[in-house]
């Protein structure tokens, strides 16, 4: 198993950081995003994430077959609508930050334009995150290369070749690159979440940081992956049901925090707590008397048995309590304790 995890880079004594997705769950309101920023810190995001571009940054204004998504969640939207609801304005940007600086927590995120990058070099982003759409657009990489922050990486719909080409880029300015395993299908199935891509991951990029980028609906994936040592894992969030572009693949708030504080658990940083322990305590097994037992006789297999609840001497004294003798007499089926034994 050791070698396992040294050549897979496994750790689980580390829990994964939870990067906390907003994207269009603003739904276009300036207090909802900045609310669902402030919400993702309390329940547990160690980062928040946001996306930086106007549609004019990704696509054109046209309404033809070409410009039209034909499958899954947002189907028959034009491209340019699609973007125009999700977008976060460039406005609200500096605001976000002032947020995440109270926290005392990062803010980061995904820009889609060299305008872009300039805002958020301006509000002094520290990480700079390529959406897997983005991992071909050399233009745009070398120039958040040169900004010589870290990049994180998504990589779905990616092939290993484009994978280095993308890390070529960034690597003639720095090796601070996080790769993220991620299914670009909104939202995703588990069955198809390939969560063995990780360790393949993991295998051919061993000097980089792993992580995931969870479009499944709920924290199961999540909570499954983090035990192959991944370093982040990115979770769309929401406030609430409201519909907005992302809602479908996002969690809420309540999700969020299970999924903080299991981690916290999982990797030891809470023990057990007592009251569990206690509750449950009485469930072990101690050494009860088979029949009536008289003073000074000799303990045997014959005359006593381990059961349940955990009253008297611990079941795993059973084999020392054997040949002892005992100072009174014992009814059948009475817990035995310690002193009443010699």
């Amino acid at each position: 198993m050791k070698n396992i995890n040294k050549k897979f880079n496994i750790n689980y004594n580390k829990p994964p950081l939870i990067i906390a997705e907003i994207s269009g769950n603003h739904a276009g309101n300036k207090k909802r995003f900045l609310d669902l920023i402030k919400r993702a810190f309390i329940c547990g995001a160690d980062l928040v994430k946001i996306q930086t571009y106007e549609p004019v940054d990704i696509t054109l204004n046209m309404k033809s077959k070409k410009f039209r998504i034909t499958s899954g969640t947002w189907k028959n939207k034009y491209l340019w609508d699609l973007y125009r609801e999700a977008c976060t304005p460039f406005k609200w940007h500096s605001d976000a930050f002032k947020i995440a600086k109270k926290f005392k927590k990062k803010i980061f995120s995904s820009p889609f334009s060299l305008r872009a990058v300039d805002l958020l070099e301006k509000l002094k982003c520290p990480i700079y995150k390529i959406a897997s759409f983005e991992i071909t657009d050399f233009k745009l990489i070398n120039y958040i290369a040169s900004k010589k922050k870290k990049i994180i990486i998504s990589t779905g719909m990616s092939t290993i070749s484009e994978i280095k080409n993308a890390l070529k880029i960034i690597n003639k300015y720095h090796n601070n690159v996080v790769i993220l395993h991620c299914v670009s299908d909104y939202p995703t199935k588990i069955r198809n979440s390939n969560l063995e891509k990780i360790l393949y991951l993991k295998k051919i990029f061993s000097k980089n940081e792993i992580g995931l980028s969870d479009h499944t609906n709920g924290i199961s994936t999540s909570l499954i992956a983090s035990n192959f040592g991944i370093s982040y894992i990115e979770k769309h969030f929401n406030l609430d049901n409201l519909k907005t572009t992302d809602s479908s693949f996002s969690i809420n708030p309540e999700q969020l925090e299970e999924l903080s504080e299991s981690f916290k658990y999982m990797f030891g940083k809470y023990k057990e707590k007592n009251s569990i322990r206690k509750k449950n305590f009485f469930l072990r097994r101690s050494i009860f008397s088979t029949k009536d037992i008289k003073k000074n006789e000799k303990i045997t297999t014959e005359n006593i048995n381990t059961l349940r609840p955990k009253i008297g001497i611990c079941a795993s004294q059973y084999f020392k309590v054997i040949g002892k003798k005992t100072k009174r007499n014992i009814k059948a089926n009475e817990p035995i304790f310690a002193n009443y034994l010699l």
